[in-house]
């Protein structure tokens, strides 16, 4: 009984936890560059169960699932024309590459509403966090008298394996060790004055909200018959 309870139990804190992953997706709905999230439910440990002797049988019992991690969608969203050349866009897979340049970490983005950041070097085209947008030659780009960046572009990088990177400061991502080294993309299409929009289906995650509610309330009847019936038994016991 104290299993099903506290199964039940911890199905109900998973489902609020995919319900606050829903919930930010469709906040940000209208956010430029915003990718969406999903949440992965994993099988907790199972077990052999024992007959009346102490034998293992092959029939198995499970403690419940956990929300194991928080994919991110990596498709396309719509493209929009901005005011300002300073943006771009990607058309395509890849990120742009960003180099913090008080500490030289590197970050990746797809939001490419980019300004002007003052230094030493001149102007250097940064994000709007103040990080330095690196070209195709992993240099910075830097303002010319002429008013333009040359032959310089934005590069855009890509990875073997996009499964697994991480969200950071928003719109921005850091790769993990199974992401594998970055790679300039011969594929993706590089837009200016234009910038990408959130891939946040409204349509989905609305269909996604009804989804998580019915599972929060069936498991919260779970929860309140396990109740019910311990509260049962302890009657029959007094």
């Amino acid at each position: 009984m104290d299993m099903s309870f506290y199964s039940a139990a911890l199905a109900a804190r998973n489902q609020q936890q995919n319900m606050n992953i829903i919930a930010n997706d469709i906040a940000n709905v209208n956010s430029q560059g915003y990718l969406g999230k999903n949440g992965v439910f994993t099988d907790m440990i199972y077990y052999n169960m024992k007959d009346e002797q102490p034998v293992r049988t092959p029939v198995q019992a499970g403690s419940g699932a956990i929300v194991e991690r928080t994919d991110i969608n990596f498709d396309q969203g719509v493209l929009a024309p901005s005011d300002s050349l300073l943006d771009y866009a990607i058309v395509g897979r890849g990120f742009f590459m960003l180099e913090d340049p008080a500490t030289g970490d590197i970050t990746y983005t797809r939001l490419g509403n980019f300004i002007l950041s003052d230094s030493d070097e001149g102007f250097r085209l940064a994000s709007n966090s103040g990080k330095v947008v690196l070209d195709r030659e992993g240099n910075h780009m830097i303002l010319g008298e002429d008013g333009t960046f040359g032959d310089a572009e934005p590069g855009i990088y890509d990875f073997p394996l996009l499964n697994g990177m991480l969200s950071v400061n928003e719109n921005e991502l850091v790769p993990v060790e199974k992401s594998g080294e970055p790679f300039l993309s011969e594929t993706a299409q590089l837009r200016q004055g234009y910038l990408e929009n959130g891939n946040v289906d409204l349509a989905e995650e609305m269909a996604n909200v009804v989804e998580t509610s019915r599972a929060y309330a069936y498991v919260l009847k779970m929860v309140q018959t396990s109740d019910e019936i311990e509260q049962t038994i302890n009657s029959l016991r007094a």
